[in-house]
Formats: C-alpha cells, structure tokens, sequence
C-alpha cells in the first residue's frame, strides 16, 4: 500500500533556489522536443528537489507527472516553477493534482507575457535604437544591445524566487482548502487545453450536397450542431489512441499524419 506524505519536512534556500535558475538556464530550450516540448528542461530543472521531497513509488510519481507536456516562455517559465517547488516543499506528494493544473493552467497566460515582453517589447525598442546607432557608425549601439541581453540574463533570475514566495503565500491562505485549490487548478488546466482546439486545430468536411437548385454544405450543418465539432472529436480520438495498450505518442503522431493525408486525398476531410 502505497504511503502519501502529507508535508516533505525539507526546507529550501535562496541556494536551492538560485540551483533550480541555474538548470532552467541551461535546459529550458536545450532539450525542447516537438513532443513534450519543454518537459525535459522543467524535469532536470525539478529533479534534484524531487529526489529530496519523496522516495519509492512517490518519487516515480512525481517523476512521471513532470515529464509531462509543457511549454511556456523561458523568461517567464520559473514563476511557475517557483510556485510549484512551494506547493510541493509544503504539501509534499498530496498537492500532485494541484501541481499538474498549475502548470497546464499558467504556461498559456505566462507564455504570452513572456513573449509580449521579452520577445517582441524588449527587442523591438532596444533592438531598433541599437541598429540605429550602429547603421551611423557608433559602436555604442552594439554594446548597448549586448548590454540589455545581459541584463535580462540576470533579471529572470529574480522570477523563480517571486513564484517561489507567491507559492508560500498561496499554502498559507489556502490551509485546509487544498481540495478546493486542486478542483480550481484541474479546471483552469482543463479550460485552457479545450480552448486550445478550436483556435489550433483546424478540420473541416468538404462534402457538398446537391439537388436540383439546393446546395447544403455538410460542414454548416455541423457547425450549426456544435462549432469546431470535428477538432473536437479529433482530440477525443487521440485521447482514446494513447490509452491503448502499446501505443506510444510517436506511434500516435504518426498514425495521426497517415490518417490525415488519407483522409485530405479522399476529400473527407480538409484543413
């Protein structure tokens, strides 16, 4: 029988916290796959501290629930991160469930912050006075550019702690009501993933009846049904896909791409 640690009784510090910067630093995008995306640079950022909160079958757990999808913006990545290592340095293996909805349910929100700020603000103004100086020969401009990517290196690195302290002041509020924080964050992670397939997915059923001097399109009835009905169904598909015994996400991706190009030749379905 399985035994849950209500609290991990280890306390971290600023040392810790400055470690886990360190290794989001260096794997946030080093390791990023078409798969999981960032997962592998959130899991070797976390795996240390994982291997101080639990042991056994905990341990491979959690383990298991960090491998799992995410993708964010690298700058704004270690809030989240700060949150979760202070939710589960108080809550140890309970707050699982919690942790999976905070991370599915902040990486979208904090991903376009992130790239609204340091992807196109920042570059942009800087970017532009830069180039300018430097198209008029003043090398000042160069150093300048240099200078503020130096500066963003090293502010990010005061992000992961403000999740961290956010997270503390998260527990301490919400003693008592961590099913109550879990419910919110699994709907939160849920309302964001199914708002994600209308806007990626894009299917529609090309099929047109006619007779006569009537032309009824099959797509606008469905769509009168339930807008983004295919997508829909799509994902429910792939749901199903991966709960099968031996099916893997790469088998899945490509099964998915064989049907897709099958179905756009037979004109069953398009983009």
């Amino acid at each position: 029988m399985r035994r849950v640690n209500m609290k991990t009784n280890t306390k971290l510090t600023k040392k810790d916290l400055f470690r886990a910067n360190w290794r989001w630093l260096w794997a946030s995008q080093l390791s990023w796959n078409y798969e999981k995306m960032m997962a592998p640079g959130y899991f070797y950022t976390v795996l240390p501290f994982l291997k101080k909160f639990y042991k056994n079958d905990e341990l491979v757990d959690m383990m298991k629930m960090h491998s799992q999808f995410f993708n964010t913006n690298a700058f704004t990545g270690p809030f989240i991160i700060g949150m979760d290592l202070a939710i589960e340095e108080h809550q140890g293996y309970k707050a699982k469930e919690t942790i999976a909805g905070i991370k599915t349910g902040l990486m979208g929100p904090l991903a376009g912050v992130g790239d609204t700020i340091f992807g196109v603000i920042i570059p942009t103004i800087c970017g532009s006075i830069g180039a300018y100086m430097g198209l008029k020969g003043n090398a000042l401009g160069a150093i300048i550019w240099l200078l503020v990517n130096i500066f963003i290196l090293f502010a990010r690195f005061a992000i992961l702690p403000m999740g961290y302290y956010q997270g503390e002041k998260l527990i301490n509020s919400a003693e008592g009501k961590l099913n109550a924080v879990t419910d919110s964050a699994i709907l939160l992670g849920v309302t964001v993933v199914g708002a994600l397939i209308p806007t990626v997915i894009k299917a529609n059923v090309p099929f047109v009846f006619s007779a006569g001097k009537v032309t009824l399109k099959l797509q606008t009835v469905l769509n009168q049904i339930m807008p983004s009905l295919i997508p829909v169904l799509l994902v429910a598909f792939v749901y199903w896909l991966l709960g099968r015994k031996k099916m893997t996400s790469t088998k899945v991706i490509l099964f998915v791409l064989f049907l897709g190009i099958a179905l756009s030749y037979f004109h069953i379905l398009g983009a």
